[in-house]
């Protein structure tokens, strides 16, 4: 039976195919940022392709992005031309690059307790915002 053969070899194809369709996240941050790094690993573990650039100040890449200072945190990513501030969740990634909303990007400003990458004795609420192509925002999920 040849179509065993066959068979395997598209089954072993199939993540290869899929891991170079995924969009690469390129990440923005100081190399002694050690919540940065955690981010990075939850992305990753999410399924995510990143590239890390440790860079001397990471908001230049938020300012070359359009998003306003008041939405700032302590790293910016990049993926399919939209800007990723702060700690925002891989699955809010996933959905926007899904949904494909006019938009600059998903900002979490300051770096909220709980927040993927700021995990930690307690979990605070905070808002991951969609931020509007005239710098303007609104709230894309709650979390609690």
């Amino acid at each position: 039976m040849k179509i065993r053969p066959i068979i395997l070899a598209a089954m072993l194809a199939v993540p290869v195919l899929a891991m170079a369709a995924a969009p690469v996240i390129n990440v923005y941050k100081s190399a002694t940022c050690g919540c940065c790094e955690e981010w990075v690993k939850h992305l990753r573990a999410a399924g995510f392709m990143v590239d890390a650039h440790n860079v001397a100040n990471p908001s230049d890449m938020r300012e070359k992005m359009g998003v306003p200072d008041r939405l700032g945190s302590c790293h910016t990513a990049v993926v399919n031309g939209y800007a990723i501030e702060g700690h925002v969740p891989a699955a809010e990634i996933k959905r926007l690059l899904a949904a494909k909303p006019k938009a600059k990007g998903l900002a979490v400003p300051a770096m909220p307790l709980g927040s993927p990458g700021m995990e930690g004795p307690r979990k605070d609420p905070y808002d991951v915002l969609l931020v509007l192509p005239d710098g303007s925002t609104r709230v894309y999920q709650h979390y609690n």
